[in-house]
């Protein structure tokens, strides 16, 4: 009977599931409004209730070549941020896990600081040396600017593995003759895989969106988020907007949620 009960845990109280309820009304029902709003028949407004509905505004969202500009921007810069994430990221954890050396947490903690820091200040940061080293806004730019925080995730995703292997087997195979690349290929890669796999997915959802750094670094160009920003300064634009703003939820949304699957069942295999 115990363990019955211990299996199937026990009722929460009604009050923590009220409050479990509120909070995800609180931080969803804006969302469920822009998913309204992008298929109302009203153009230019907020009319409540909805004047009817309308898909119209997809097909309007897909025949815009800015919007494809934007979109293809932010994939480019995205995927060259992950990868040089996945790099350093990888690099910089194995550095301080495996190393003995005077200042190791604070470097650690450095390595840390970049997603600590307000974007606005990381943004300013960026410009400032930019301007100094008279480096011209182009899409390296952008690209430098969002590594930065997105070698933190890959960071903190591969030392957590790190933390958890077992090195008794990396040391058996280097005693068997193995060399350092058919070691980390065959016996740390399968561990740290889907480490860098759910810390790259991440990276990537981070970068798509991101917005306030991208300001201070992308000069005259427009990725998606920055392009939806100067859409609201046009009314008679938001039923598309909130369109687009739709794709990049979902483009955010599942990454963040496959990455999350992707850690849990890693976690459950080697726990």
């Amino acid at each position: 009977m115990a363990a019955k009960s211990s299996a199937t845990g026990e009722k929460a109280p009604w009050g923590v599931s009220l409050s479990a309820i509120l909070v995800l009304l609180f931080l969803h029902i804006p969302i469920l409004i822009i998913f309204l709003y992008a298929f109302t028949t009203d153009e230019g407004g907020y009319t409540f209730p909805l004047p009817g509905l309308t898909t119209r505004w997809i097909g309007v969202a897909l025949q815009r070549t800015d919007f494809w500009e934007a979109l293809w921007l932010s994939a480019r810069v995205a995927t060259m941020a992950t990868g040089a994430a996945l790099v350093l990221g990888t690099l910089a954890a194995a550095a301080v896990h495996r190393s003995r050396f005077f200042g190791r947490e604070t470097i650690s903690l450095l390595l840390l600081l970049p997603i600590a820091l307000p974007g606005i200040v990381t943004g300013i940061a960026l410009r400032s040396t930019m301007g100094m080293l008279e480096i011209p806004f182009s899409f390296w730019t952008i690209v430098i600017g969002h590594a930065t925080f997105c070698v933190v995730t890959v960071y903190n995703n591969v030392l957590a593995r790190f933390r958890r292997t077992s090195w008794s087997q990396v040391e058996a195979s280097m005693d068997l003759g193995a060399n350092g690349f058919q070691t980390f290929r065959h016996i740390l890669l399968p561990y740290l895989g889907t480490a860098m796999l759910a810390g790259g997915i991440l990276a990537f959802a981070l970068s798509f969106d991101e917005i306030i750094v991208t300001t201070f670094t992308a000069g005259q160009q427009q990725t998606l988020p920055i392009w939806i920003f100067s859409q609201l300064f046009r009314p008679r634009d938001r039923p598309v907007t909130n369109v687009v703003a739709i794709f990049v939820v979902l483009v955010t949304a599942l990454p963040i949620l496959l990455a999350h699957r992707i850690t849990q069942r890693a976690d459950d295999t080697m726990g």
